[in-house]
């Protein structure tokens, strides 16, 4: 899976898990910070990084969630941990 359609499945990931009213994904870039600009609180964070171990196959063991302050940082990860 190459990064953009990692990034493009991220975004998917996001709305589904949020609400198509709860985040802005037309704006969402790699800068894009997980609080400050998609409004994630600790309760969407702790669901998101749930629905991105089911959809990707991955676990969270090595980091905590917390660690990533923009979309690019959780890019990043899960390309190292499914390439």
């Amino acid at each position: 899976m190459t990064r953009a359609e990692i990034n493009e499945k991220l975004k998917e990931v996001i709305g589904l898990t949020m609400g198509d009213g709860e985040v802005n994904l037309d704006k969402c870039t790699e800068e894009s910070s997980l609080t400050g600009d998609l409004g994630l609180n600790s309760v969407g964070i702790l669901y998101v990084v749930v629905a991105i171990e089911e959809f990707f196959g991955i676990i969270f063991d090595d980091v905590g969630f917390g660690d990533f302050k923009t979309v690019g940082n959780v890019v990043d990860y899960i390309e190292r941990k499914i390439n």
